[in-house]
């Protein structure tokens, strides 16, 4: 499974949301599900699918599903 398939499933995952509701043009808070609680699950899985820690200015950056991308890729992960 590549690294973006993988990142896709954890915010379908996470923000428990269906898959046609899926863009990778998706934002913090543009919809319900992912607000602060949302964020917070969806960073803890991250740490853990990636075996990664990722440092509080990270967290606080990752606002949207590019911007995590590139975010990731300071890890080492590549897309």
């Amino acid at each position: 499974m590549s690294n973006e398939k993988k990142l896709q499933d954890i915010f379908i995952e996470c923000l428990e949301i269906s898959k046609d509701n899926f863009t990778t043009e998706l934002k913090y808070n543009d919809i319900p599900e992912w607000d602060s609680i949302g964020h917070m699950t969806l960073m803890s899985n991250l740490e853990e699918a990636f075996s990664i820690t990722i440092e509080t200015d990270d967290i606080v950056d990752f606002g949207s599903f590019k911007k995590g991308m590139d975010i990731l890729g300071k890890y080492k992960i590549s897309f």
